[in-house]
């Protein structure tokens, strides 16, 4: 889903346990905070187990499903409800991919018992350890516990007294423990107060925004660009582009290009950083923020952009723009941003604070053009004039970039639209 997307929520199962699936047929539907899409099968073959329900929370890089494939001791199709793949594969495949989730006391499956993701969460919430948990009648396949076990166990297990095998419910805190969260005071609503619940993708946005700003240091860079002749130049060209073209020629691809080749100035703008590790990235692929039916803003990214030129840009801005608003992205248009671009200037805000789009390290906010007075500088001397003009708005990450190539980097896109051509053609 992304190197930015760390995980998804199942909305719906496509299949059913016992059904047969080809290569490259949909098995489920899950939604991201960037995009809901529909997760095919790699291979053919039998549905026999799901390890998750709908609306679960699933970690990318988890197994969300078990599909048995022809082979030696499998189930055919005309028999899809037969003996499913052999317990002690399936444990070795859990095992694997649920490693990074044990706790201080592992919950383990093994060649007798087979436990999925979700019953080691259950157990882990419940504070039931492996022993007490082994002791735990399954119904399943294989005498395989499921969620109705675990939920039928923890009922009369309320009802006993606690023992000796039960988990402590509370890990002991180590020195690298971090502080338990204050809690906030609720808010009282009065009668005549409207209560809106937040939608999947607004909590999942405020998660990834509260999340950024604790991840990096923020710092912002604010610099005013004299964009007159690209407004002139535009008012010029843009008829005949759009009859020529069948597309609209905005500021947005003007303003990419000039970033774009301010991060092939500065490739240490364009990086991520991945604990202490500085990845450089390669190819310059620009996020551009747009905006969705139901309000909430989107980053699709424009791929290898300084290699193409204005056309070219105008028509993956507004390809990507379209879509966005027709709520028709897919998630390889989400995927692989290096750094972003958004354009605040579009709700009438001179500048802005934009928070980085993890795992980058920098973002860009364009303000609104305004025509205003201005002190003009020529030969003859100095007199004042009416320009447009813009503040862009600098966001970077203080861990990696320093003041200096924070102010350059915006510099640089400042200089690149400020030299504008008045007689380029397109």
């Amino acid at each position: 889903m992304g190197e930015s997307v760390a995980e998804a929520t199942i909305t719906s199962w496509l299949k059913e346990v016992g059904e047969t699936i080809e290569a490259d047929e949909a098995v489920l539907e899950i939604a991201t905070d960037k995009v809901d899409s529909e997760v095919p099968s790699e291979v053919d073959g039998v549905l026999v187990e799901k390890l998750f329900d709908v609306d679960d929370v699933v970690q990318v890089g988890q197994t969300i499903a078990i599909i048995e494939t022809e082979g030696e001791g499998s189930v055919s199709a005309e028999a899809p409800k037969a003996e499913a793949a052999p317990v002690a594969a399936v444990a070795e495949v859990a095992k694997a991919v649920t490693a990074a989730q044990e706790t201080v006391a592992p919950i383990s499956s093994n060649g007798d018992r087979f436990y999925s993701p979700l019953v080691k969460n259950m157990a882990k919430q419940e504070g039931i350890a492996q022993s007490e948990l082994d002791t735990v009648p399954g119904t399943g396949k294989d005498g395989r516990v499921t969620k109705a076990d675990m939920l039928s166990y923890l009922k009369n297990r309320g009802s006993q007294p606690a023992t000796a095998s039960k988990a402590p419910v509370a890990t002991p805190k180590t020195a690298s423990s971090a502080p338990a969260k204050a809690e906030t005071a609720p808010v009282v609503a009065s009668g005549e107060d409207e209560i809106i619940e937040m939608t999947r993708m607004g909590k999942l946005i405020a998660h990834h925004m509260v999340e950024s700003v604790q991840t990096s240091a923020h710092v912002q860079s604010f610099i005013e660009a004299d964009v007159t002749k690209i407004w002139n130049w535009r008012k010029k060209v843009k008829d005949g582009f759009a009859k020529r073209e069948g597309e609209n020629l905005t500021f947005t691809p003007i303003f990419m290009e000039a970033v774009a080749k301010a991060l092939r100035d500065f490739p240490m703008m364009n990086i991520s950083l991945q604990g202490n590790t500085i990845i450089k990235k390669k190819n310059i692929n620009l996020g551009m923020a747009a905006a969705l039916p139901d309000g909430n803003l989107i980053v699709p990214v424009i791929k290898n952009a300084d290699q193409l030129n204005l056309v070219g840009m105008t028509k993956q801005v507004n390809d990507l723009a379209g879509r966005a608003r027709q709520n028709k992205l897919k998630p390889d248009d989400i995927q692989g941003g290096t750094y972003t671009v958004t354009n605040v200037g579009t709700f009438g805000s001179i500048m802005g604070t934009p928070i980085i789009n993890q795992p980058q390290v920098g973002i860009l906010a364009l303000g609104a053009i305004r025509k205003v007075p201005a002190v003009i500088e020529t030969p003859e001397g100095d007199f004042i004039g009416i320009r447009y003009k813009m503040f862009m708005s600098h966001s970077y990450d203080h861990r990696v970039v320093n003041g200096a190539l924070g102010g350059q980097f915006v510099k640089a896109v400042k200089d690149y639209l400020e030299a504008w051509d008045s007689n380029r053609e397109i």
